[in-house]
Parts: structure tokens; C-alpha cells; sequence
């Protein structure tokens, strides 16, 4: 497997593929790698001449010292579930100093207002962190096509946001949540909770397909109002908040209407643990 920990060496093994115009797919990942990101990579291999995989925990998009502190680093794991799938795959595995320079800072960020919902309100400089790293790597790597997954799937809205207004040139491709067999979305933070918490924390999807349902006769506030009823209810987890948001402008409902697509969204405390998920209400 092609490893790389710095820049310039990937850059120099990648000039060859951009020469001959050959394309270049990529799938930015922080690591503790799970079944998900090897389905985004199968993507990338079935469509490109070349699959890149970046493994790197951005301190900038951490507003909080301890999550970055805990976050799972598996880089020894990471690698043998790369090579397990495909033995071309490149990894491009930096340290802060070859991304940063010296200087470990966010740039700041207009998304059209994308970056001031959900995610936004409770991160305060979350994507300001992602575009900052998003835009470094995606100059480094100098991808055709990139592949993110729809379970932050406001990311992905961000993500795409910024290549529009910054014409970068790559197609930004969203794949589809994937599960573990109990319904819970495959996470990286995952790995953080016992067996129990992981057992318990399936009913995030059930409830979520519960208010997919609900929605069909109810109120975005009648639903919104049942899940925290739901949650209340469960001494093991904490709701940071469960809203229900257009789609394009993830703004808030507060009326539907059958001409904006819709999509519910949560964030759930599991013993500290943070967890999200979505769900398409089409």
C-alpha cells in the first residue's frame, strides 16, 4: 500500500495520474475507520483510475479540547482494513505540521447561511475547521471526484457549498448512511461506548423512523415535540436537539410544504458520547 505522510512525496506520486488525466478519487476520513468508509471507498474504486484515503484528526474543527482528546486514533487498524479491501489504495496519513505549517488555525468560512443551523449553533467554528482542512486536502490531493457520507449530512451541504463558491474543481459525491445491524449509523465515536450504551443506542434510528412516519399527518413542532417527549424518558441519553430542516437550506420548518424536500435531524448525548444521525422524510 502506498503510504505517505507527507505532502510533497503524495504530490509527486499523484503528478503522474494528473498528467495523463487520469481520475483521482479521494475520501477524507479522520480515522477509526469502519464499514461506512470502506463502502466510500468501493465507490471510489468501481469509478476511478486511482483511490485516495487522507487519515488525520483536525484539531481545528474541534470546539471542544476533551472530544479531540478522546477521539479513537487506530492508524495501525486503519491500515490493515485499507489494504484488507484494495492494496492500491493510497493513504496519505500527515501530522498537524505538514497540514498546518506552523500555523493551526481556521480561515473563516461563508456557506450562505449553511453553517449557522444545527450543527452550527452548537459548534460554534465547527465549519469554519472543515472547510479549513476540506480546502488543504482537497488542494493537495487535487481530486476528480470526492465521497462523503449522507450521516453529517449537513457537512456534505457545506462541502458542496464550498467548491461552488470557491471554484474548486471536483464533483463532491454523497453516499448513503451506513448501519450496523441494529440501525445505529456507523460512526467513529462509536468505539467509544460499551456494549450496552451500542445496544441501547439503536433506538436513535427507531425514534427517527418514528418521526419519519409521524410527519406524514403531524406538525414539524407536533413531531419535534414527540421525540423530546421520547428521549425525556430515557435516563442514558441526553437530546442537544432533534429538528426538522429543508434539505437545500437546512433551515428550520416551521410550516411544510409540498414543493422543499425534507429531512429530520438529530444530536444525542450517550454518556458523553456524541452522537448524530438524519433521515430523509420524503
Amino acid at each position: 500500500m502506498p503510504l505517505f505522510v507527507r505532502q510533497n512525496d503524495l504530490k509527486t506520486y499523484l503528478k503522474p495520474f494528473l498528467d495523463s488525466k487520469k481520475t483521482i478519487g479521494f475520501i477524507p476520513t479522520m480515522g477509526a475507520l469502519h464499514q461506512g468508509h470502506l463502502s466510500l471507498m468501493e465507490e471510489s474504486l468501481k469509478n476511478n483510475s486511482i483511490t485516495v484515503v487522507s487519515i488525520f484528526v483536525n484539531p481545528t474543527q474541534f470546539n471542544n479540547p476533551e472530544d479531540l482528546k478522546k477521539y479513537p486514533r487506530t492508524l495501525e487498524s486503519d491500515l490493515e482494513k485499507i489494504n484488507g479491501l484494495n492494496e492500491n489504495i493510497v493513504v496519505y496519513a500527515p501530522s498537524v505540521e505538514d497540514i498546518y505549517e506552523g500555523n493551526t488555525a481556521s480561515k473563516l468560512f461563508e456557506y450562505d447561511g449553511l453553517e449557522f443551523q444545527m450543527e452550527g449553533k452548537h459548534r460554534p467554528g465547527h465549519f469554519d475547521g472543515v472547510g479549513t482542512i476540506v480546502k488543504k486536502l482537497f488542494e493537495i490531493v487535487t481530486p476528480t471526484n470526492a465521497y462523503f457520507g449522507e450521516k453529517d449530512f449537513q457537512q456534505l451541504q457545506i462541502v458542496k457549498k464550498l467548491v461552488k463558491n470557491y471554484a474548486i474543481p471536483v464533483t463532491i459525491i454523497g453516499c448513503d448512511i451506513y448501519r450496523e445491524t441494529s440501525g445505529l449509523a456507523m460512526s467513529s465515536r462509536n468505539e467509544r461506548l460499551s456494549k450496552e450504551e451500542r445496544k441501547n443506542a439503536a433506538l436513535i434510528y427507531k425514534i427517527l423512523k418514528e418521526a419519519k412516519l409521524l410527519f406524514t399527518s403531524k406538525s414539524a413542532q407536533e413531531v419535534t415535540q414527540w421525540v423530546t417527549k421520547q428521549f425525556a424518558q430515557q435516563k442514558m441519553f441526553e437530546l442537544e436537539y432533534f429538528e426538522i430542516a429543508d434539505e437545500k437550506t437546512l433551515r428550520e420548518c416551521k410550516r411544510k410544504t409540498n414543493s422543499k424536500q425534507y429531512r429530520a435531524f438529530i444530536a444525542v448525548f450517550v454518556n458523553n458520547i456524541r452522537l448524530i444521525d438524519n433521515i430523509s422524510l420524503k
